[in-house]
């Protein structure tokens, strides 16, 4: 679904948008170097909504990240298991869907060869959607265990 930009006099790419998702995606690129403490958690917002996510572990001493869509302190993520966990470095997971935000956390027990902070890298396939368009990833298998 296409929506009228009045501001602009054209229309703009909507959240339905089936070629916003068949064309190749625009890169984005960040991470952190030993920036994510152990117990600690990153927010990382995209500009435009994503496609395509892909996180690497880039720890040299495999510190654990974890990655959810959802914060671990306000929701269920942890107990629910609601994450996927990269273990080593140069660990990878690549998510084919679209999201608006995406949170990476190094668990307090993560920590190998004397490491205090986790390192990694997201590279991501960006849309022309804004981001007001994407609604919030909640729910069963996101946020809760039980269906609601």
């Amino acid at each position: 679904m296409s929506t009228f930009d009045s501001g602009r006099n054209r229309f703009a790419a909507g959240i339905g948008s089936v070629g916003s998702y068949q064309v190749s995606g625009v890169p984005w690129i960040t991470g952190s170097v030993n920036g994510l403490a152990l117990g600690a958690e990153d927010k990382i917002s995209f500009p435009t909504v994503a496609k395509a996510v892909t996180i690497i572990n880039t720890d040299v001493g495999s510190t654990d990240i974890h990655v959810h869509f959802n914060s671990k302190t306000a929701t269920d993520v942890s107990g629910g298991l609601h994450y996927v966990a990269l273990n080593e470095q140069d660990s990878s997971f690549t998510f084919q869907m679209k999201c608006k935000e995406i949170y990476i956390s190094a668990p307090a027990w993560g920590g190998r060869s004397g490491n205090t902070a986790a390192s990694y890298t997201i590279v991501a396939e960006l849309t022309g959607i804004d981001t007001f368009e994407m609604f919030n990833l909640t729910g069963s298998g996101l946020t809760t265990g039980d269906g609601t």
